[in-house]
C-alpha cells in the first residue's frame, strides 16, 4: 500500500526531529547538553553523505548569474536588441530601494536579520503544520535557504545536469537538509547584505523575469532603486508563485498578494500604517507601466536584419568561444554590452529606400537588398530589405523572413545575386595591375576560344576551361572593335572585358577580385576559383555575391586600395567590465593606391557622366560620384558605388531563383524590359542622398585622380560591328 506523502511513521518522525535539532544548534538555538553529541554526529554524517554540497563547492558570486546581453548602435546608447536565456540585469544592493529590500524580507523571512541561516521557529512551525497536524505543506525555508535553492538550480542548469536540477527542486527531506547545511555555512562566510543582494538578483519575479532590476523595468518602467512601497510589495509578492502572481497574468490575484505584503511590511514597522493604506488604495492596474520583454532580433524593428547579422558574427567567430554552443551561451547569458558598427541614419535610409523602391507587399515579389560599408574600416553601416524580419517558425517566407539577402549564406543570407556589369571595375583593376593602360586599343570579337583563358593561379594551380568557344556580345548586339578598356567600362561592353581577360589571363582577374574582398555568397563555393563560378563568363558578372561583399569591393576602391574584412562589432564588454577580443577587419593595402584612384576616375569621369551607362547615379548637389550599374540578363538589377565616406550596393531580383523582369509591373510601373538604371539605380541614389544628408557628411571632391602611367595611349576610333545572326547572348550592362 503506497505511503501517504504526509503520513507519520516513527522512522520519519525521528529523521525530521533529528534534522530540526541539528539545525537548531547550527542556527544558534541552545538545546539540552545531552543532545549535542548526537546532533554534531548527525551534522558530520550529513557532510559525509553530501561531500560536494558545501558552500565551498557552490558558486554564490552574483556576477556569475546568467544575464541579458545588450546590442547597441554605433552611437553607443541606442539599444537595438537584448539576448537572454534568463532576462536578468544584476545590480548591487545600493541600487535597490529600501522599500524593495524590506518588502522581500517581510514576505519571505521576517527574522532574516536575526537568524544564522535557518529560521528554527519557521522550521518547527512548518514541521508541526505539515507532519503533525497534517495540514497544508509548509516550507519554513529562510531567505538564505531560498537563495541556496535558486543557486543550486541555476548551477545545475548552467552545467546542463538534469539530475542535479531534479535534486535541487525535489520535495524531500534530503533537499531541505542540504539547503539548511549550506545556508548555515553561507551565513558564516557572507554578510546579510550580500545574501540579500544575491537573492534579489537571482529570484524569479514573473514569467521570464529574473532579478529585481528586470522586474522593476518590466512592470513599472523604472529602476529598482526608484521603487516605492506599493511597487516593491507587488514585485515581492510574485516569488511565491511566479506564473500565477505575475501582475500581467492575473492582476486581481497580484493585487491581493501585494496587499498581503503591505500588511506584513507595516507589521514589521518597515512602513507606517498611513503608507500602507495609501499604497493599498491605489488599484494595481493604475500602477503598472508594463514593458515588452521579448528577446532577440525579433524585437529590433528596422534594425532586425542588422541584429541578425551581428548574432551570426558572434556564433561564427572563435573570439567568442570554442564552439557555437559556447558562443550562444555567452550571447544569451554573458551579460555582454555589444557595441556595433550600425549607423542608425544609414540603416534607416537603407530600409526606407528598399521599401520605397518595391513595397513589402508588391505583387512582383522581387527582393531589394542594400548594404552599406565605411571604406577603410570594414565597418558595416546598415542594411535595407523590403521584407519584415520574422524568425518565428510561422514566418513561412514570402514578405516575412529571417533571411538577410544582403549578406553571405554563412551569415544568414542566401545564395547571392549574379552581379552583372557591376563586376567590370574588377577587370579594370586587374588590367592595370598587369601594367597596362586603360586607353590601350583592343581588338574585340564575339567569339573566343575557351582555351585562350587557361591560366595558372596565384596558388600555382592550373585552370583549363575547355576546347570549345565562348560566344559573347554586347547588350545591343555584336561588338565594338577596336575599343579601349576605359570605353568598354563607360559603355559597359562585354566583348571588351573578354578581350582584356584573354590578354592578362582569367586567373589574374580572379586573384584581383579576391584581393579586393570578393568571394561568392554560397557557403560551399565561397572561393572565387570554385568550379561553378570560375569561368570566362565571370568577367561579365556571372558569379553570385552578396550585396555586402560587392559593397566591400567598391569600398576597397574608395579607400585607395585598402581592403578590410566587413565587421559589425566595434567593442564587447562582459559583465565583469572587461573587454572581449572581437573579430578584426584586418585592413591592409590590397591594391596600388594609384590603380584605385585611376579606377575611381574611370567611374566618375566616364561611367556616371552623360553618355555613360550609369549617368543616372549622379548624386545631388554636384557631389563627386563613383558608380556602376548592372543587369544580369533580365533577372537581376544592380548598382554599386561610393563616395569616399561610404560605399554601398543594391541588388534587385528574386533571391530564391531566376525570375524575369520582362513585362512585370513593379510599384505601379510596367515595362517590357527592365534595366538596373530603372530600379536599382534610383534605390542606390535614394539611399546615398538621404544618408549623406541625414549624417551631415560633406562633399569630398578631391578623390579620383588618374595616374598617367595607366592612362597613356591614344583612344582608337571605334568601329561598330553588326550583331551576329541568331545568337541569344546574356545581356549584362
Amino acid at each position: 500500500m503506497p505511503e501517504n506523502k504526509k503520513s507519520m511513521t516513527v522512522h520519519r518522525f525521528l529523521i525530521l526531529l533529528l534534522a530540526y535539532l541539528l539545525f537548531c544548534v547550527a542556527g544558534g538555538v541552545v538545546v539540552s547538553g545531552f543532545l549535542l553529541p548526537g546532533v554534531y554526529g548527525a551534522n558530520a554524517a550529513a557532510k559525509r553523505m553530501l561531500p560536494s554540497l558545501t558552500v565551498e563547492n557552490v558558486d554564490f558570486n552574483v556576477n556569475d548569474l546568467p544575464q541579458q546581453s545588450r546590442l547597441y548602435a554605433s552611437d553607443g546608447h541606442t539599444v537595438l536588441a537584448t539576448f537572454y536565456a534568463q532576462n536578468r540585469v544584476v545590480v548591487p544592493l545600493k541600487d535597490v530601494s529600501d522599500p524593495m529590500q524590506k518588502a522581500v524580507v517581510a514576505r519571505e523571512d521576517r527574522r532574516f536579520f536575526e537568524h544564522a541561516g535557518v529560521d528554527t521557529q519557521g522550521v518547527l512551525r512548518a514541521f508541526i503544520q505539515t507532519y503533525v497536524k497534517q495540514g497544508d505543506t509548509q516550507g519554513g525555508s529562510s531567505l538564505t535557504q531560498q537563495y541556496v535553492k535558486n543557486v543550486l538550480m541555476n548551477q545545475a542548469e548552467e552545467n546542463n545536469d538534469p539530475i542535479a536540477e531534479y535534486h535541487a527542486r525535489e520535495e524531500t527531506i534530503a533537499r531541505k537538509m542540504r539547503e539548511m547545511l549550506i545556508a548555515v555555512q553561507m551565513e558564516k562566510r557572507y554578510t546579510k547584505a550580500e545574501i540579500l543582494q544575491g537573492y534579489l538578483n537571482i529570484a524569479q519575479f514573473g514569467t521570464n523575469t529574473y532579478g529585481v532590476e528586470t522586474a522593476a523595468r518590466r512592470y513599472f518602467n523604472k529602476s529598482a532603486k526608484d521603487l516605492d512601497p506599493g511597487e516593491a510589495a507587488t514585485i515581492a509578492a510574485v516569488t511565491k508563485n511566479p506564473s500565477k502572481f505575475d501582475p500581467t497574468v492575473d492582476p486581481k490575484a497580484s493585487q491581493e498578494q501585494r496587499d498581503i505584503v503591505l500588511d506584513l511590511m507595516a507589521q514589521e514597522n518597515y512602513i507606517t500604517p498611513a503608507q500602507r493604506d495609501k499604497a493599498k488604495a491605489k488599484p494595481l492596474e493604475a500602477m503598472l507601466h508594463v514593458q515588452d520583454v521579448n528577446a532577440g532580433c525579433q524585437t529590433a524593428g528596422d534594425a532586425a536584419f542588422f541584429c541578425d547579422y551581428v548574432s551570426k558574427q558572434i556564433l561564427n567567430s572563435k573570439e567568442f568561444g570554442k564552439t557555437q554552443e559556447d558562443r550562444n551561451k555567452l550571447l544569451k547569458e554573458g551579460g555582454l554590452d555589444i557595441y556595433t558598427t550600425m549607423d542608425v541614419n544609414a540603416n534607416n535610409a537603407a530600409m526606407n529606400a528598399a521599401r520605397a523602391t518595391i513595397p513589402v507587399e508588391d505583387r512582383s515579389g522581387f527582393e531589394v537588398a542594400i548594404a552599406a560599408i565605411k571604406p577603410g574600416t570594414g565597418e558595416v553601416l546598415g542594411f535595407g530589405l523590403n521584407r519584415v524580419y520574422d524568425a518565428t517558425e510561422n514566418s513561412g517566407g514570402g514578405t516575412r523572413t529571417a533571411i538577410n539577402y544582403a549578406v553571405d549564406q554563412v551569415d544568414g543570407g542566401g545564395w547571392g545575386f549574379q552581379v552583372g556589369s557591376t563586376w567590370k571595375p574588377i577587370n579594370m583593376v586587374a588590367w592595370m595591375k598587369a601594367g597596362k593602360s586603360i586607353n590601350q586599343a583592343l581588338r574585340t570579337s564575339t567569339s573566343y576560344p575557351k582555351s585562350s583563358f587557361n591560366c595558372t593561379g596565384s596558388d600555382g594551380q592550373q585552370y583549363a576551361f575547355g576546347t570549345d568557344s565562348w560566344h559573347v556580345e554586347n547588350s545591343g548586339g555584336g561588338t565594338t572593335s577596336p575599343e579601349s578598356p576605359l570605353q568598354g567600362l563607360i559603355r559597359s561592353h562585354n566583348t571588351t572585358q573578354a578581350s582584356m581577360a584573354q590578354q592578362i589571363g582569367l586567373c589574374s582577374i580572379a586573384d584581383t577580385a579576391q584581393e579586393m574582398g570578393y568571394h561568392n555568397s554560397a557557403k560551399d563555393q565561397m572561393d572565387v576559383h570554385s568550379t561553378n563560378s570560375f569561368q570566362p563568363t565571370m568577367t561579365i558578372g556571372s558569379s553570385s555575391a552578396s550585396p555586402l561583399t560587392m559593397a566591400n569591393m567598391y569600398a576597397t576602391i574608395a579607400a585607395k586600395g585598402v581592403e578590410c574584412s566587413p565587421i559589425a562589432i566595434k567593442k564587447v564588454v562582459n559583465k565583469g567590465g572587461k573587454q572581449i577580443q572581437v573579430p578584426s577587419a584586418n585592413c591592409h593595402q590590397a591594391i596600388d593606391p594609384n590603380i584605385a584612384e585611376t579606377t575611381a576616375y574611370a567611374l566618375n569621369q566616364g561611367v556616371v557622366q552623360p553618355g555613360g551607362e550609369a549617368s543616372m547615379t549622379q548624386l545631388d548637389g554636384g557631389r563627386k560620384t563613383f558608380a556602376k550599374t548592372g543587369t544580369n540578363e533580365d533577372t537581376y538589377m544592380l548598382t554599386g558605388g561610393f563616395v569616399p565616406q561610404v560605399a554601398s550596393y543594391v541588388a534587385v531580383g528574386n533571391a530564391e531563383g531566376s525570375v524575369s523582369f520582362n513585362g512585370m509591373t513593379i510599384n505601379g510601373i510596367t515595362r517590357g524590359a527592365w534595366y538596373g538604371m530603372y530600379i536599382a539605380t534610383p534605390a542606390w541614389k535614394m539611399f546615398m542622398n538621404n544618408y549623406l544628408n541625414a549624417a551631415g557628411i560633406p562633399a569630398d571632391n578631391g578623390y579620383g585622380n588618374p595616374d598617367p602611367k595607366y592612362t597613356g595611349g591614344a583612344q582608337p576610333q571605334a568601329q561598330n560591328s553588326q550583331p551576329l545572326p541568331g545568337q541569344q547572348q546574356p545581356r549584362r550592362r
